[in-house]
């Protein structure tokens, strides 16, 4: 015996109708969402600074004028440079100078070291709660990680390129990108909500949804009346007088008249 399975049919111009007549419930979603958001960014994420630093290693292969071939081969070894400067020895002698809680893993998560692309520049970006800090732990590690490089790889030098910067504004949170996650967020939710809803309503609320979903034409039409008179009591009809009420029936050929009195 086969089953009958059950097809649900989406009118997507209906539904976008849909979802436009409830535009203020959107709108609502992602109002409430971006303050959310803002409170947040604001009271429960702690803003962080960052503090570059820059520097250039050359390795030059004689004692005699820095060539084309050096150069290249210190951009062949940046990669290399970069692993030595983030190395447990010099994080870790970086907090013991600067007088940090933080362990190696700890601040090595907050220490970016970036090949600056077609160059033999490395830069050294330090992340803080605090932009002094944040300066003062970059131009450690650049410095600390200067004399380690020449006592491994025995290069004639490390130079600075730029100093650490005081930054003077947050790095992160980015106010306009959590407004704008929150605010997408509220909309995603209202409308998968609303999405349900709509494809779970089977009420049949006009004529069009008769012929729709049953296929049956509509003959008649009846309006909704309200029975009640505004300000009267429970039970009196609309239209009906409150004065004298009469009506006749007929009972063996006869016409009797009922009446009652207003009490």
């Amino acid at each position: 015996m086969e089953k009958e399975m059950d097809s649900i049919e989406i009118d997507l111009v209906d539904m976008l109708l849909y979802m436009l007549r409830r535009w203020w419930i959107f709108l609502l979603a992602m109002v409430g969402t971006l303050m959310i958001g803002f409170a947040i960014c604001f009271w429960f994420i702690t803003p962080m600074y960052e503090s570059t630093t820059k520097i250039i290693i050359l390795n030059r292969q004689n004692s005699g004028s820095l060539t084309y071939s050096d150069l290249q081969l210190s951009g062949q070894l940046a990669k290399n440079y970069k692993e030595l400067i983030v190395t447990r020895d010099v994080l870790e002698s970086v907090i013991t100078e600067c007088g940090l809680e933080d362990d190696y893993e700890e601040l090595l998560d907050r220490v970016t070291v970036e090949n600056i692309s077609d160059t033999y520049i490395i830069s050294i970006t330090v992340e803080d709660p605090s932009p002094a800090k944040a300066q003062e732990i970059a131009t450690s590690i650049r410095e600390t990680a200067a004399a380690h490089i020449q006592n491994v790889t025995d290069v004639e030098a490390v130079n600075m390129a730029e100093a650490a910067n005081l930054p003077t504004e947050p790095s992160s949170p980015s106010v306009k990108r959590w407004a704008l996650l929150s605010a997408a967020l509220g909309f995603l939710i209202v409308l998968v909500i609303e999405v349900i809803v709509y494809m779970t309503d089977d009420t049949i609320k006009s004529e069009a949804d008769i012929q729709k979903h049953l296929g049956l034409p509509t003959l008649v039409v009846i309006p909704k009346v309200d029975m009640e008179t505004p300000g009267s009591s429970s039970g009196q009809r609309k239209g009906v007088p409150r004065g004298n009420v009469s009506g006749t029936h007929r009972s063996g050929g006869r016409t009797p008249s009922t009446s009652t009195q207003r009490r």
